[in-house]
């Protein structure tokens, strides 16, 4: 079947794959046994007939790690945007993203429809404050064309030392052609949960981001909200553009509200170690506060999991827009020479059994962003009150009243929120159900 040096590189490259695949511990060996030199041998055959040839017969000298690691490439991202081969140096970049700094622009991208999109700024990023926005297209990088990028090619382009700049051409659905956006590469440092006081009793939390110590943090910001051993009347949870993250966390995160025992999420996938199902585990559950989950189009992954768990298991009203959907669950391999093998291994699906691959959560009350300020200019000219007719006479001052006093404020909070319209709504939900409850109308 094979001759001389031809046999031996072929039966090199054939062992090679066998130690790699003892490492990753996926069973290949098992399977490549049973079929007993089908077509998996003879796909081999031609990939090493190919590489030889390629470091014969091409016009300068190719060095051979360099091919395997495009070929392995090429093979992961012909499976799905996600699965993809990280070289070493790429590898130990994503290792320092899930403890949360690194030097970049901020971006969480994926390729939808052959395109490289945003899934989602991150907050307070050079890529944020430049107006990135989830759903943008990225035409370019610098003066590369995309369309033949693999996602850790765009990343690495993306990536760079602080204060370096970077442009990124862009088309955002509305825009007549393209605009280009010039930003400075920054230390990228996300603080993955952020937490405030809305008004009395109601609090928010804001999480970026899953990473390493979100739980963690979580438990800091609760504590905060109730300080005094004071019990929250509503909680605001904001998931929007999270682009996700790691799994365990996303699971912890949803453990605050759900009872022990309860299904959080479950993964089923081909290999038995794939097959999993996360249940809340005992210890410290929160009070029983009414939540409003806010997501949108940047919601992804990882946010998508609490999202979807609060939802079906009654615990929390989700408002905004539809979720990304990304429903896959992607599993970081090491390999031996310190390069990384991320591999989609498994769907996930929400306590009632829905995937949300490609469909996204859909929230229970819809609700877009608007702009408040261009909203409340306009609804104000609409309007003509008494005080406004001519020859209007006044009100009785006997109640101790001032028309000149200023009116209180509608919320007691910062003015970043006083101009977000999806968690002002959400306030207004809680609101509207603590005073529901006074009224005897709903259960206490």
């Amino acid at each position: 079947m094979f001759k001389g040096s031809k046999l031996k590189k072929t039966t090199l490259f054939v062992t090679t794959v066998c130690l790699l695949t003892l490492v990753i511990g996926f069973g290949m060996q098992r399977r490549c046994a049973a079929q007993g030199g089908g077509n998996d041998y003879q796909s081999i055959e031609l990939f090493t007939d190919v590489l030889a040839i390629v470091k014969k017969s091409y016009v300068e000298e190719v060095d051979t790690k360099k091919l395997v690691y495009g070929a392995i490439n090429g093979m992961l991202t012909s499976l799905d945007p996600h699965s993809s081969f990280m070289p070493p140096e790429t590898y130990k970049e994503m290792k320092i993203d899930t403890k949360g700094s690194f030097g970049g622009l901020g971006i969480e991208i994926t390729v939808k429809e052959g395109i490289l999109t945003v899934i989602s700024p991150i907050e307070d990023t050079p890529a944020f404050k430049a107006g990135i926005k989830a759903g943008d297209q990225i035409l370019k990088i610098d003066d590369k064309f995309t369309k033949d990028l693999t996602i850790t090619d765009a990343v690495k382009r993306m990536r760079g030392v602080k204060g370096t700049k970077v442009t990124l051409t862009i088309m955002r659905e509305g825009f007549d052609k393209t605009k280009d956006f010039v930003l400075e590469r920054d230390i990228i440092q996300v603080k993955s949960v952020k937490h405030k006081v809305l008004d009395d009793g109601y609090g928010y939390i804001r999480i970026a981001q899953f990473q390493e110590k979100t739980d963690d943090d979580l438990e800091k910001a609760l504590q905060a909200l109730q300080g005094d051993k004071k019990q929250l009347k509503g909680l605001v949870l904001d998931l929007r553009n999270d682009p996700g993250g790691l799994l365990d966390q996303a699971v912890r995160v949803s453990e605050h509200w759900i009872d022990e025992g309860k299904l959080i999420v479950y993964t089923e996938g081909r290999e038995k170690d794939s097959q999993m199902r996360f249940t809340s585990r005992k210890g410290h559950k929160q009070p029983d506060y009414p939540i409003v989950v806010l997501i949108n189009s940047g919601s992804a992954s990882a946010s998508e999991i609490v999202a979807g768990c609060l939802q079906d298991h009654k615990r929390a009203v989700v408002m905004g827009t539809q979720s990304f959907g990304k429903g896959s669950v992607q599993t970081i391999i090491p390999l031996a020479d310190n390069s990384g093998l991320r591999l989609t291994t498994a769907r996930y699906f929400t306590p009632s059994g829905r995937s949300i691959q490609a469909k996204g959560i859909t929230p229970d009350i819809v609700a877009e962003k608007v702009d408040l300020a261009a909203s409340s200019e306009k609804r104000e000219g609409m309007h003509i009150r008494e005080k406004d007719l001519e020859n209007h006479f006044e009100g009785d001052k006997k109640d101790g009243t001032d028309d000149k006093k200023e009116k209180p404020a509608p919320y007691k909070t910062d003015e970043m929120i006083k101009s977000d319209s999806q968690v002002l709504r959400a306030l207004d939900l809680l609101k509207g159900w603590e005073i529901l409850k006074t009224m005897g109308k709903l259960p206490s």
